[in-house]
């Protein structure tokens, strides 16, 4: 097995020109701004478009990739302009901050990676506002230990960094086999206890039809998307949607000076098999549709996928966990809409009496209930009807 070998990487950090700080990116704006002498220099604009690349040339060119480097990527080793110190970058990392002064470091995109970033959603909402928006969060939690909500009033750093994410365009053809349900009503004699007395009635019962049917759906699905980082758990970050995918940007450095930004671990062909999965979803209901009826199986299916391309994409969140007995919880929140979702403890107390309170209402409700038919059959309520002579009940 070869060595690793350590390389450094380009690297970018950006003085600020009055004070000679270096300059961070300014949260819902187009400016890098300095924390010292509060300088603001505007991000370059690109009019560059944002494209989509086809994604059986992109495989293509990664197992090639493969093909000719099978040693493991080298370690990140890079250089701080504003101490001089040299360090390490995890390889999934490409932005963040020196651990030695704290400045604001972006290396060269995932070096090790073929595919690099193209576009991104700068970061809209400030720390200060991430934090107001946990806040509202965690306080209209039900069912949550009360030790909880001191995490509220806690001034916790949160951190931010860009994801990585896929999105997918795929055009697609479906087959499909099933079966049709047509409802139709047949009569039927049932018994039924009417006064203590067994009663033989007829009624109408639903029954269905099923008739074999085959046929073709098709549908074009625009900007799957899908996360490509294995760091915070997927059901968290998966319910940050909806983004505002239509407002990305082209990729520069300058939206990641102060903050952390993560290299895709999630590959481009796993991250479409996730993706397939979204849209297996979506295809059965529009089968369903196509079968029509009131009622449908669907027996098998067999989708074609074409024109597929792909996008590799930067979005922003904040991030934060805390531990509450013993046990760590994760929360996110989106860096463009405020949304958060998160891990949360429960009270085991508060459960069990709203448990307790939801019986004692359904018995209560039954009791009164039992009450009122039994009076309504001892003294039942006489309607009196008007006649010439007055009211006759």
């Amino acid at each position: 097995m070869r060595a690793r070998k350590s390389k450094e990487p380009s690297r970018h950090q950006f003085p600020c020109s009055q004070c000679g700080a270096l300059l961070v990116y300014a949260p819902g704006t187009e400016f890098l701004e300095c924390g010292y002498c509060k300088h603001k220099e505007p991000v370059p604009s690109l009019l560059t478009r944002i494209q989509e690349h086809d994604f059986r040339s992109a495989l293509n060119e990664l197992v090639a990739a493969r093909r000719t480097d099978a040693a493991r990527p080298p370690i990140q080793v890079t250089h701080c302009d504003a101490c001089g110190a040299s360090f390490e970058f995890d390889n999934d990392i490409h932005s963040g901050e020196c651990p030695y002064c704290g400045h604001a470091i972006v290396l060269e995109t995932g070096a090790e990676k073929l595919l690099k970033p193209q576009s991104l959603l700068p970061f809209k909402i400030t720390e200060a506002q991430a934090k107001q928006h946990f806040r509202r969060w965690i306080k209209r939690l039900w069912f949550a230990p009360n030790g909880i909500k001191k995490y509220a009033r806690d001034d916790n750093r949160l951190s931010g960094i860009y994801l990585p994410y896929w999105t997918y365009d795929s055009h697609t053809d479906t087959n499909y086999v099933g079966e049709r349900g047509d409802a139709y009503q047949v009569p039927q004699k049932v018994v039924q206890v009417i006064d203590g007395r067994r009663v033989v009635r007829t009624v109408m019962v639903t029954k269905i039809r099923w008739t074999p049917v085959r046929g073709r759906v098709a549908r074009f699905f625009d900007d799957v998307l899908v996360g490509a980082s294995r760091s915070l758990p997927r059901q968290i970050t998966d319910r940050l949607q909806p983004w505002d995918l239509a407002n990305l940007v082209a990729y520069q450095e300058q939206y990641l000076s102060g903050f952390g930004a993560q290299a895709y671990q999630v590959e481009l062909d796993e991250g479409f098999q996730y993706a397939r999965e979204m849209m297996n979803g979506i295809i059965r209901g529009d089968i369903a549709r196509d079968i029509g009826g009131d009622a449908q199986r669907i027996h098998r299916f067999d989708t074609r996928h074409s024109s597929t391309t792909f996008k590799h994409i930067l979005l922003p969140i904040w991030t934060a966990g805390f531990r509450f007995k013993d046990k760590a919880f994760h929360f996110v929140v989106n860096g463009r809409t405020g949304k958060v979702r998160g891990e949360r403890p429960y009270s085991p107390w508060k459960i069990g009496i709203a448990i307790l309170i939801g019986i004692v209402v359904i018995l209560g409700g039954l009791y009164l209930f039992d009450y009122y038919s039994q009076y309504q059959h001892t003294n039942p309520i006489r309607i009196p009807k008007i006649t010439p002579g007055g009211y006759r009940y």
